[in-house]
């Protein structure tokens, strides 16, 4: 009688393509920092907006190729969400010190940061309990609108050569993502507020 030996798994090693693609988004946030330290070298914003578009692009591939190919990772799961925050965190940061958001719209930037910071806490302190936290639909819409208004804010003085407007018309993205990012930090707290104390 012959046996039929069973394959090992494939093992999920750390460069598949998902996860070299997160590894690109980490590798753009300082990219992209670095090319707004000179916010009047117009040529340098375009590469800007060009190095974080294809950064927003990876933050789709990779979850999407993860799934399709099986090559979900513990790894790509940390690391996907931090690739996310580093990448608009530094973005904010610097359309703020080069003064293309100012007044009220630096609101907007504060509450979108602190429900990131919010929210990791959230996830660290559940994460120990063993209480899943997964990503909501409204959240991925949160994320994209994020990414859609800093690429206006990116061009910011470039765009407006070639789109009057481009600066407002960032500022107002930003402001629809400060509230949905509101809305789903809410919606987050409410869903951990039962695990709260339990250890």
């Amino acid at each position: 009688m012959t046996s039929t030996a069973i394959p090992p798994p494939r093992r999920r090693h750390a460069f598949s393509l998902p996860n070299i693609l997160t590894y690109g988004r980490l590798v753009a946030v300082p990219v992209v920092a670095g090319l707004l330290q000179w916010p009047d070298e117009l040529w340098m914003r375009w590469t800007a907006l060009g190095v974080f578009t294809a950064a927003g692009i990876t933050d789709f591939l990779d979850g999407y190729l993860a799934r399709v190919w099986a090559q979900q990772s513990s790894l790509g799961a940390m690391l996907d969400p931090i690739a996310d925050k580093l990448l608009v965190a530094a973005t904010l940061l610097m359309v703020v010190a080069d003064q293309t958001i100012s007044g009220w719209s630096i609101w907007a930037a504060i509450i979108i940061l602190c429900r990131e910071i919010l929210v990791s806490g959230l996830r660290e302190y559940l994460g120990q309990l063993k209480v899943p936290m997964p990503v909501s639909a409204i959240a991925k819409w949160k994320t994209t609108l994020q990414l859609i208004a800093l690429g206006f804010l990116i061009a910011g003085r470039a765009g407006e050569i070639v789109l009057p407007g481009t600066v407002n018309i960032g500022c107002g993205l930003l402001w629809v993502a400060a509230l949905l990012t509101l809305y789903t930090g809410f919606d987050y707290m409410q869903a951990g507020w039962a695990h709260f104390g339990d250890e």
